[in-house]
């Protein structure tokens, strides 16, 4: 009797421990998280708030929207949404989304199958495809749309060997592609950087037993590289996605707010600005705003939920069966601790 007394008793105590270290988890994670939901509320879901306020107004951005604005109610955002100039903006930027991609992801990856070699002046190559991506887009576009210009030094290289130069920055015909190669110039370097990573975090003994089994070069990268390297270029599509659809400095810094429109390479990014604080319609320009946040945000959620979702669900089996497998040593542990009394 008493030993079983004993047992229930020891039994209490430990469950009372393990209540109190949840509970102390669970306050150390609150108190962990708490400035980083402080911020994002602050940074992100206010401003999401406000910006949706601001769009029921034709308001120039003086004083408060209620005093010293007009209410228009859902007017701004049909407007924006009937407005060819609009429709055009979100048609240029789903082009740069896709050209992006179709021309950035083979390059990256033979890129990074080279710089995966050992060779002399790897670190060069490396360091020179890196190099435009950390350059401010402000250098960047004001370097290229002097260059790029009628009279500009490209097409004055080009006449030197007997070719006109075309218009590189106002021809609608060419100037979504000029745009697209300066995009990929500049951020194909954070591309490479990703899958080199990912590359090398496969282990190498799957390629020696290819080579075993009598594999070549470009069979091992069929049947290794690229499925191993799924996940780090589905992250990069989902990066690359974002940065494409609020793509904004490159293009107004080398186009201008007003050019980029009768060039054919307005985003909606560009639009906002023009039609917002360019006109004086800080109200217009807030719905154009949310809009676009909708629009990226479902672009976000649907990759997420068709393309991300396979590698999350495979993290979260992965921690499901670390839990279930800790779980099952604490019973065991415990088993044995009751039957040693």
């Amino acid at each position: 009797m008493t030993s079983t007394s004993n047992t229930n008793v020891s039994v209490k105590h430990r469950s009372k421990r393990v209540t109190d270290g949840k509970v102390r988890r669970n306050i150390e994670i609150f108190i962990l998280s708490a400035p980083a939901i402080i911020l994002f509320c602050a940074f992100v879901i206010l401003p999401i708030i406000l910006g949706a306020y601001y769009g029921f107004y034709k308001w120039k951005g003086f004083g408060t929207p209620s005093k010293n604005g007009k209410f228009v109610g859902l007017q701004n955002y049909v407007t924006a949404l009937s407005d060819p100039n609009f429709q055009a903006a979100i048609l240029h930027t789903f082009e740069i989304v896709v050209g992006s991609l179709v021309i950035q992801a083979p390059l990256a990856i033979l890129f990074a199958l080279l710089l995966n070699q050992k060779f002399k002046g790897r670190a060069l190559i490396r360091t020179l495809i890196f190099v435009p991506y950390v350059v401010s887009e402000v250098i960047v576009g004001t370097g290229w749309s002097l260059l790029l210009q009628k009279t500009g030094a490209v097409n004055q290289l080009l006449g030197k060997i007997g070719i006109e130069g075309p218009d590189w920055l106002a021809d609608p015909k060419i100037a979504i592609w000029t745009l697209l190669l300066l995009i990929s110039w500049k951020y194909i370097g954070f591309a490479v950087i990703l899958m080199l990573a990912g590359m090398q975090s496969i282990p190498e003994e799957l390629y020696e037993a290819a080579r075993v089994d009598g594999a070549g070069f470009w069979q091992m990268q069929k049947s290794i590289t690229l499925p191993l390297l799924a996940p780090t270029l589905r992250i990069w599509v989902f990066l690359s996605m974002i940065g494409s659809l609020q793509l904004f400095d490159l293009v107004y810094i080398i186009w201008g707010q007003y050019v980029s429109t009768t060039a054919g390479v307005s985003t909606m990014a560009t639009y906002m600005v023009r039609e917002g604080r360019g006109a004086g319609n800080y109200g217009y320009g807030s719905a154009v705003a949310l809009i676009i946040f909708i629009i990226s945000l479902i672009v976000a959620l649907t990759y997420q939920r068709f393309v991300l979702s396979r590698d999350l669900d495979g993290a979260l089996t992965e921690q499901k069966q670390a839990k279930k497998r800790a779980a099952k040593r604490a019973k065991e542990a415990q088993r044995l601790a009751e039957a040693a009394q």
